[in-house]
């Protein structure tokens, strides 16, 4: 698997990104700063670099309630996204849709979604819109184990390989759907065995390993751009905090899963594997940390400084505006 020093210079810091905007994101939500609650991602970087790595901003991607990450590597920026969060004017959506409505036309980004499952029907209608339009563009759903017995979820699926859709169904099992496990509420050994019945390929990854994550991603986005159809990938995760902010996930799960999943960490895993293989220095990891680091940071102060929304927001961005057909249709 080649990677060029760009990409993999992208990867790490698109991950990094990731993990200290949660980080910074957790400490602000207590402090009161943000607007409502946080669903963080840290501990699941790996899947949307992974898979992203593969993507440019004519691909389509839906998330979820728990979307930063893939804001992120989708190419969002991080001061809008905190000042959405903030519920600032200066936020994506001029501060009106907060943590799980983060959302962004221009790179891509279909929106997150509080909506169990609801990323799913969008990303195929993104993949569909694709088609009409003779681009070979794809959509990307990320969804967690916890929707994958929605029915618009199996719907969509079946829709998409009739039609041999462009998308790609990237199921990121964290194990846990709020507290409930997966083992709990899904039959089954492996998500991505539910492919078999849509006449799919069903791929399970290892979602800590974001070499692992981008080739069987790569080969995903190949397949949909040669119009071979869909791909269920089953990444396999965990987030490190809970379900949002103030969830204490220790009373429904162990602290030794904890430490065991921890110490496959993606970012210290990607440190070591590229030092070792002599792909990056040392040096250079800790100069984009340093970056990053300072690009968090200069995000806070954007979105603390910046204002709220006047009154007169509320009246606007309600309808769509379906006067101009070509405005309507794409």
């Amino acid at each position: 698997m080649q990677i060029s020093k760009e990409k993999l210079a992208w990867m790490y810091e698109t991950m990094y990104r990731i993990r200290r905007f949660e980080e910074r994101l957790l400490e602000e939500t207590v402090k009161g700063n943000a607007m409502g609650v946080a669903h963080t991602s840290d501990g699941e970087e790996a899947g949307p670099t992974g898979i992203c790595a593969h993507l440019t901003e004519k691909d389509w991607i839906g998330s979820t309630h728990r979307g930063h990450g893939h804001c992120i590597a989708k190419g969002v920026e991080t001061n809008r996204m905190m000042a959405e969060i903030f519920g600032r004017l200066t936020g994506m959506c001029k501060g009106k849709g907060g943590s799980m409505h983060i959302a962004d036309f221009s790179k891509g980004m279909l929106g997150a979604n509080g909506i169990v499952g609801a990323s799913v029907p969008l990303a195929v209608g993104a993949a569909l819109s694709a088609r009409y339009f003779g681009s070979d563009a794809i959509g990307v759903a990320f969804f967690g184990d916890g929707a994958t017995s929605q029915g618009v979820v199996h719907e969509s699926m079946n829709l998409a390989a009739i039609w041999r859709l462009p998308v790609i169904f990237a199921c990121e099992n964290n194990h846990y759907a709020e507290s409930t496990p997966v083992e709990y509420a899904v039959a089954g050994s492996d998500i991505a065995d539910r492919a078999a019945g849509y006449g799919i390929p069903g791929v399970v990854v290892d979602g800590m390993d974001v070499f692992a994550v981008y080739e069987a991603a790569g080969e995903a986005v190949r397949r949909a751009r040669a119009g071979e159809g869909p791909t269920l990938l089953e990444l396999k995760t965990y987030r490190y905090h809970g379900h949002y902010h103030a969830d204490e996930p220790l009373k429904y799960r162990l602290k030794e899963e904890e430490d065991l999943w921890k110490k496959r960490d993606p970012i210290p895993g990607f440190e070591q594997r590229v030092v070792q293989q002599k792909l990056m220095t040392a040096s250079a990891l800790e100069q984009i940390r340093a970056k990053i680091d300072a690009e968090i940071e200069a995000a806070v102060k954007f979105a603390l400084e910046s204002p709220l929304p006047p009154i007169e927001e509320l009246y606007t961005d309600v309808y769509v505006n379906y006067s101009n057909p070509v405005q309507g249709l794409r």
